[in-house]
């Protein structure tokens, strides 16, 4: 951060906690430290630091851009001070609170509105924030603490950020911070430890937001892969392809694929080949892939009929796995009168050859019958 040409969008970077005294703050201040020390000109234009003595020792040494101070009903309230940032212009700026509502008579009702118009600028941005604030997971997250939630980040804005570090405490610890009057005034201790602060709720907000920074991983891997800057199947899940053909035969080997797929928490798809597109087969075999397509569904796998278009079956397997982004085959081993295109056309030892980055799997006949 604050190294990129002049006239570029500033970059941003979320630290993202499960709940309020992880250490978000903390640690946001912490990393402008750091940056000033390697040279960086920061700047804290907005940082809440709860009287937490800690927190507020990071503060030591770092340049605080003057608030803005705005009347509204009688109150004085304070706000980040865009104007006066841009007239300093640092390279990076530390913005906390990111899912506050401004007070009326800000340039932007909303905080994070104020971090965009910062990078719209050129100016990086280290903010910090909560999971149950961030729209893809907000429903979820009201119905675990019980509590709604009325501040949301949409995930558009969550698509500009270049980095979201996670701060990550067990329950127990953030419990026991708690108790120990590092989060909340003694007061506050015992209705916060018997609502929000239940260990399960935390428990629970805590895998939420780790599900979420690794769809955010995958989904920039995913991008990655698209324009093919890395090779391979990419993303923190599995998926897992079982290659079918007669009806017969199908059932047990998606049993043993689906199997598999709950083990490791895997996608499951279901493929099959057929001769033509599906649209010009005949009667009886239009049938039959949509007898394969209810198998499909019964066992909640992806199912997809991929036509040979004067291909090796084998090639036919590689590109879906690549255009699915396929981690594992599951195939039957060759039978010699319910197999015979798959022997005709020995896909096994194209895609043995022939697979990067994919494991392949061949389940024997009597293996297809265990149980």
């Amino acid at each position: 951060m604050g190294f990129h040409v002049s006239g570029e969008l500033g970059q941003l970077k979320i630290f993202l906690g499960m709940a309020p005294g992880v250490g978000k703050t903390y640690t946001m201040l912490r990393e402008a430290r750091l940056l000033k020390a390697r040279g960086v000109d920061v700047v804290v234009g907005y940082v809440d630091t709860h009287e937490r003595p800690d927190t507020a020792r990071q503060l030591d040494g770092l340049e605080v851009v003057e608030r803005l101070a705005i009347e509204w009903q009688g109150r004085m309230f304070e706000e980040v001070n865009l104007e006066a940032i841009l007239a300093r212009r640092p390279e990076v700026v530390v913005i906390d609170e990111l899912a506050h509502s401004n007070v009326p008579g800000s340039r932007f009702p909303k905080r994070y509105m104020d971090v965009e118009f910062l990078l719209d600028h050129g100016i990086d941005v280290l903010t910090a924030v909560n999971v149950q604030h961030l729209e893809p997971v907000q429903s979820e997250a009201e119905a675990i603490t019980k509590v709604p939630v009325r501040e949301i980040i949409p995930a558009t804005f969550l698509a500009r950020a270049q980095e979201i570090e996670v701060i990550d405490v067990t329950p127990e610890t953030l419990r026991q911070r708690l108790l120990d009057g590092g989060i909340y005034p003694p007061e506050k201790v015992d209705q916060a430890l018997k609502h929000f602060f239940r260990a399960e709720n935390l428990a629970a907000l805590r895998e939420l937001m780790l599900r979420r920074v690794a769809e955010d991983v995958d989904e920039r891997l995913q991008h990655s892969f698209e324009r093919r800057l890395i090779p391979g199947p990419v993303g923190a899940r599995e998926t897992i392809m079982v290659c079918v053909s007669y009806l017969e035969r199908s059932r047990p080997l998606l049993e043993r694929a689906k199997r598999m797929a709950d083990r490791m928490k895997a996608d499951l798809i279901m493929l099959t080949v057929t001769d033509e597109e599906v649209e010009l087969l005949d009667q009886r075999e239009r049938r039959h892939v949509d007898q394969l397509e209810a198998l499909a569904q019964q066992y909640r796998a992806k199912f997809i009929a991929e036509p040979r278009r004067d291909r090796r079956l084998g090639e036919v397997i590689l590109q879906v796995a690549e255009r699915e982004n396929v981690t594992q085959i599951v195939i039957g081993q060759p039978h010699e009168r319910g197999w015979r295109s798959w022997v005709k056309d020995s896909p096994v030892p194209f895609l043995l050859k022939n697979l990067r980055y994919v494991d392949l799997r061949i389940v024997g006949w009597r293996d297809q019958h265990a149980q």
